[in-house]
């Protein structure tokens, strides 16, 4: 080859790959006008005609709280049913599962005295203070009124010193959040160890009974509940949280007076009853056998009404349906939209939706899900390979318009880490604004009107947007 063919050759190669990279980035451009385009039309048929926030009404007002294996809970299974069944998806079903059936039996009552007094006087109750309690899920019931010295422990490294000075009295974990921590959830979760091992903790030293400060840093004195889980190995003893102002209390009188609480708790668990998934599906166009899941948790705790924890994440989820079905979308992959049973105590919906796919061969390429509130829409957080994260990171711009801008490496949902363990699914949570979240979570001010219409149908207009992509591009 001469020196001429070769430059020319050069020349036509330069001049091919120029070609060719100009087609990709003419294409990526129409791809992301028609992204721009479908997401603007998505987010127009949300906040103009969405009925997530009538939805959430009906199921807070006209359900109510709905713990597992309640009669709320097959009545919210029949509302998330039958809605979908209105929007007309490719297919609907109920998938079952036995779920726990925990009571709380009865009101609660927590009387603190001066030591000194209970001991002297034959009726103190005149004279004790009433605290707020709530038991814990899945707690054991005192059976009848006990009553205890108080011992307060603010953390577990003093409760192991401290452990020969536990037996026969009542641990009260005084241990607040983090105020520091800017984002909430982090705070929750470096305290929440005290709710959930805090009763085995403290009976393997011989407690009777345990007080936990609430998790939260609102500013009433509601107590919040939430699940517990006892070691075998340590016996099973009645745990209640308390609000912050009795704990409070209790924290500064301790420092100069010895209290006796008389405590009294009813809960148990009865048999086990059948709940159920509630799921619909639309069917993929040209890859079925790749499955998206949205979803969130149908339960509730028994007191308020669930109504952000998770009546927000189950609204926004039947509305991802509802716009996708208006605008005629034909999704490329199956989208899954999953209302699953038994999140707060027990797991046994997301499990069992894991479970039956692993049964199944299925193949799941990405799970979101809201179970962090209906506020303002924040970002998400990601959890899946570099490669993934990189390539979610290239849609920000088409959803920071509506508010998601924050996008974060770790996230997802309790009810689809079980996909994510199971398959290494890619999987996302919804991240709202999350410095009220934990004014209501597990309270009895989860209700209806602490929620914003707004800000609730933004939360599922960046879902949508998010299910949108990835169906469209894949990860």
């Amino acid at each position: 080859m001469t020196f001429a063919m070769a430059f020319h050759l050069i020349l036509v190669m330069k001049r091919t790959f120029a070609l060719f990279f100009a087609c990709i980035a003419a294409f990526g451009l129409h791809a992301q006008k028609n992204d721009t385009s479908f997401i603007s039309r998505l987010a127009s048929e949300i906040l103009v005609n969405g009925e997530a926030y009538e939805n959430l009404r009906v199921l807070t007002k006209e359900v109510g709280a709905r713990l597992a294996g309640s009669p709320q809970m097959q009545k919210a299974e029949e509302w998330g049913f039958t809605l979908f069944g209105k929007l007309r998806p490719d297919n609907l079903l109920l998938q079952a599962c036995e779920v726990p059936h925990w009571v709380r039996g009865g009101k609660e009552e927590a009387i603190a005295y001066e030591t000194r007094e209970w001991e002297t006087n034959k009726n103190p109750r005149k004279s004790g203070r009433s605290l707020a309690v709530l038991a814990l899920g899945n707690s054991v019931g005192s059976q009848k009124p006990i009553a205890a010295p108080v011992i307060e422990i603010k953390s577990f490294e003093e409760l192991e010193k401290k452990k020969d000075s536990i037996r026969g009295k009542i641990v009260f974990y005084n241990y607040p959040f983090n105020q520091t921590f800017i984002r909430t959830f982090q705070a929750y979760g470096d305290a929440v160890q005290y709710r959930v091992n805090g009763a085995s903790r403290a009976a393997k030293y011989g407690a009777v009974a345990v007080i936990v400060r609430s998790l939260t840093h609102s500013t009433d004195n509601l107590p919040h509940t939430g699940t517990l889980r006892y070691d075998s190995a340590y016996p099973m003893i009645p745990a209640v949280a308390i609000g912050l102002h009795d704990a409070d209390w209790l924290s500064k009188t301790l420092q100069t007076k010895s209290i006796t609480i008389q405590l009294w708790t009813h809960g148990q668990f009865l048999p086990k009853v059948v709940g159920h998934n509630v799921i619909a599906e639309l069917r993929g166009s040209e890859f079925p056998n790749e499955i998206i899941t949205v979803g969130a948790h149908l339960d509730s705790w028994d007191v308020g009404e669930g109504a952000h924890d998770d009546g927000a994440g189950c609204v926004q989820t039947i509305e991802i349906l509802r716009a996708f079905k208006v605008l005629g979308y034909k999704p490329k992959r199956t989208i899954r939209f999953v209302l699953f049973a038994n999140e707060e105590n027990g797991l046994a919906g997301g499990l069992k939706y894991a479970e039956d796919a692993k049964n199944t061969n299925e193949r799941h390429v990405f799970a979101l899900e809201s179970d962090a509130g209906g506020f303002s829409p924040r970002g998400f957080g990601f959890s899946g390979t570099d490669a993934q994260f990189e390539k979610i990171m290239n849609w920000q711009p088409l959803l920071a318009p509506y508010g998601a801008t924050d996008f974060i490496r770790g996230g997802g949902g309790a009810d689809i880490g079980p996909l994510q363990r199971n398959f290494e699914t890619a999987v996302a949570g919804l991240q709202p604004d999350s410095q009220r979240y934990f004014d209501y979570h597990h309270a009895a001010s989860d209700v209806f009107e602490a929620v914003n219409k707004r800000e609730l149908l933004l939360g599922a207009v960046n879902m949508a947007a998010l299910i949108y992509l990835v169906d469209q591009h894949g990860l």
